[in-house]
């Protein structure tokens, strides 16, 4: 089946972050919603009918997950990941940024210290700020067209903190970090018993020429150290059905996580998030080798546009994600007024990338997973405004 990623859908009045707040978010009601990290795709039919079917009976009693939920999961981490992993080393959870923070709150204590890697996804500076837990800053070092970890800073950090939170493939500057790069961490990690949360939300949306590295599945050192967050809302745009994993093979630290969740009752989860989660790992690849195909074009179409017609524009092409960071400190505008010339004179929605913590001054981050047709009106709005400011 080849699947339709032109097609433009009216998601206003859906109760949709992306659209709905606009006016609240960019004081503006009408500009183009880049920045949320959902897809203006539609979810994919075979998702859609298992939903469908499911809610055709007529009782949403208390439901569990059973086999049928957890074994998908495990053969997708087999096949996609090379991961032999258990159905008991998985453990629900309503999010990734939940589980986030139910990992600061597990296995640290107040006054702990938490290494993160900025400019990163705000969540997670928030999950150990929220929690009065203190925050290292690891900041990637941007180097020509890539970020790079600076591994001497992470090694005196290590010295002191109890968690690391890994984000791979990284938002919002698309690496993937490679095998050599991870078994760095790992190195440091383990010298100095510091434990790993690995938000790998992105994993199955790597781009064409690269992969994605469990971090778990470096070495059984490795593992015994690290938790895995794993979900299928980014791959499939299920963002709203609050449903995702954590795997974790480490016994100890699992029934630390796990205790948390249970004092909380937020085990059970959602229905129509079991379902779809289910449908998606069974039937979804075809549909996710074709969407990687469109994204990638898009990154390709953002590039070739930006290069020939927007000088001085940065752009750091992602590894993995949909989401490019665009470079805008050639342009000398402070960040507020950035913001201001992109919602009021170009229309646009961005993220901001001072929102992405140091490193991110600056700097825009823009969703690609959308309409070819509107990253191009997107673009020539851009490039207007730019044109006007030189």
């Amino acid at each position: 089946m080849k699947y339709n990623f032109d097609k433009i859908f009216d998601r206003t009045n859906t109760s949709s972050v992306k659209y709905d707040l606009r006016q609240a978010v960019f004081d503006k009601s009408d500009v183009i919603p880049m920045w949320v990290a959902d897809m203006d795709f539609e979810t994919p039919e075979f998702i859609r009918d298992a939903v469908s079917q499911r809610a055709a009976h007529p009782v949403y009693g208390y439901t569990f997950r059973d086999t049928d939920y957890y074994q998908p999961i495990v053969e997708w981490m087999r096949s996609h990941h090379d991961w032999a992993i258990q159905k008991e080393e998985i453990v629900f959870s309503p999010g990734v940024v939940p589980a986030l923070n139910f990992a600061v709150l597990a296995l640290t204590k107040p006054g702990d210290k938490i290494i993160i890697q900025p400019p990163v996804y705000p969540p997670i500076s928030r999950a150990v700020l929220d929690h009065d837990r203190i925050l290292l800053n690891n900041q990637l070092i941007p180097k020509e067209n890539t970020y790079l970890i600076d591994f001497s800073q992470l090694e005196e950090q290590a010295k002191e903190a109890e968690l690391l939170i890994l984000c791979n493939p990284h938002n919002p500057v698309g690496r993937c970090w490679s095998r050599e790069e991870l078994e760095k961490i790992a190195q440091i990690c383990l010298k100095h018993h510091v434990l790993v949360f690995s938000d790998e939300i992105h994993a199955d949306l790597v781009m064409p020429g690269f992969r994605h590295q469990v971090f778990a599945t470096l070495s059984p050192e490795a593992a015994d150290i690290s938790m895995t967050a794993h979900a299928p809302s980014k791959t499939f745009n299920l963002a709203g059905l609050a449903t995702s994993s954590v795997i974790i093979t480490n016994p100890s630290l699992r029934a630390s996580f796990s205790q948390l969740i249970d004092k909380m009752h937020l085990g059970m989860g959602n229905l129509f998030g079991s379902v779809a989660s289910t449908a998606a790992y069974l039937l979804g690849e075809e549909w996710r080798l074709q969407l990687i195909s469109y994204l990638n074009a898009n990154i390709d179409y953002a590039e070739s546009f930006i290069n020939d017609n927007i000088p001085g524009l940065k752009m750091f092409r992602p590894e993995g994600t949909y989401m490019i960071w665009l470079d805008f400190r050639n342009f000398n505008l402070d960040d507020k007024t950035l913001k201001s010339k992109l919602i009021h004179e170009a229309g646009l929605g961005f993220n901001p990338g001072t929102d992405f913590g140091p490193g991110g001054e600056g700097f825009m981050r823009m969703n690609i997973a959308c309409p070819r047709s509107t990253v191009a009106i997107a673009l020539e709005r851009l490039r207007a405004m730019l044109g006007r400011n030189e």
